[in-house]
């Protein structure tokens, strides 16, 4: 794999053949320094039909070893459910394989540490998919936020009520929105906040009328070793007044506060250049978005292909994106044992 204009084709193979890992393959299909040489999926079926359905005659394995072991494959796409993700990554990463992943890099927090142990020793880059950072609002806001425009913020909440009805392995799942969703908005507050967390409170439940098996809510506090605290409320199973996908967000300042309904630029209302605080005028400010790139997911998976062919860390680096897991997976274990907890015990 060369850099710049040399950058040479990266044979890859794609695990996890839903709809997700049909979105990936789009994406991927239209890359020239992609070479798509396998699809691999634990229900062959699946394969098959991505198959068709792209119009391609990929080789078809039930095993991410197999795959990369037949095709020499440089890269494992992957987009099988959170509890394969590691597994999948250790074994191409020992095979020579690197590895862009969907959330969540994995669902223990041995695994994670395994997977950047195993990364530094193969020296195979390792990132996630972290599509949420991407979008023109979220990064205007982290500019504006670094700029000082509300001074430094102290106390950032979000509130995330919406009503999906996924089918499949979500409704089954022990913690659906922690472990399969909410790793997005916090992944967000890391970005925003710019800090690491250090400890976590939450109560996780189920209300009356959840179609979940396990429980699709729940209320976190979050310390932030800058001395900043993120508050989390969330539900999988809100019926009306639905938030966006990214979540309603207020964050505090030292000179105003922040809105942000996820959707559309942030608004301000920050004291008055020079006023006294106590005698503080306020003045609304509509914010700016200063973001052109593309968004989301294709912003992020070109961050990652930017990142693997130059030689980089991604932004998204399991190095990095440990820390948005020991918050999931904090938030989890501190429900379990209803108290808060310091993270440091999870590493």
């Amino acid at each position: 794999m060369g850099e710049g204009d040399n950058r040479m084709t990266v044979r890859s193979v794609l695990a996890g053949c839903g709809s997700m890992g049909n979105r990936w393959l789009e994406y991927l299909l239209a890359r020239s320094d992609v070479e798509m040489v396998a699809l691999v999926d634990i229900f062959t079926a699946n394969a098959e039909m991505m198959n068709e359905r792209h119009g391609l005659q990929l080789p078809v394995y039930d095993s991410v070893a197999r795959a990369i072991e037949d095709t020499g494959a440089e890269l494992l796409l992957d987009t099988s459910i959170p509890d394969a993700h590691a597994d999948n990554a250790l074994t191409a990463m020992k095979l020579g394989a690197s590895v862009m992943m969907e959330k969540p890099m994995s669902v223990t927090m041995r695994d994670a540490s395994q997977l950047i142990e195993v990364s530094e020793q193969t020296s195979q880059f390792c990132a996630v998919m972290q599509n949420r950072r991407y979008t023109k609002e979220i990064r205007s806001l982290k500019q504006d936020l670094d700029a000082g425009v509300i001074g430094t913020p102290g106390f950032f909440s979000t509130n995330f009520f919406l009503g999906p009805r996924f089918g499949g392995f979500r409704e089954l799942m022990d913690h659906p929105l922690l472990l399969d969703m909410a790793i997005h908005t916090f992944d967000a507050a890391r970005y925003l906040i710019g800090a690491e967390p250090v400890s976590v409170y939450c109560h996780e439940f189920n209300p009356e009328g959840t179609w979940y098996t396990g429980n699709a809510s729940a209320v976190c506090i979050f310390e932030f070793n800058n001395g900043a605290v993120f508050s989390y409320n969330g539900s999988w199973s809100a019926l009306g007044h639905a938030t966006s996908w990214e979540g309603a967000w207020r964050i505090n300042g030292s000179k105003g506060t922040a809105l942000w309904d996820g959707d559309s630029p942030a608004r301000y209302q920050v004291i008055e250049q020079g006023a006294a605080t106590d005698q503080a005028v306020l003045t609304t400010k509509e914010g700016i978005i200063y973001w052109s790139g593309q968004e989301r997911r294709d912003a992020c998976l070109n961050e990652m292909f930017d990142a693997l062919l130059t030689g980089n860390r991604s932004e998204t680096d399991i190095r990095d994106n440990i820390h948005s897991v020991a918050m999931m997976l904090g938030a989890i274990e501190s429900a379990k044992r209803q108290q808060r907890i310091l993270l440091s015990e999870l590493y």
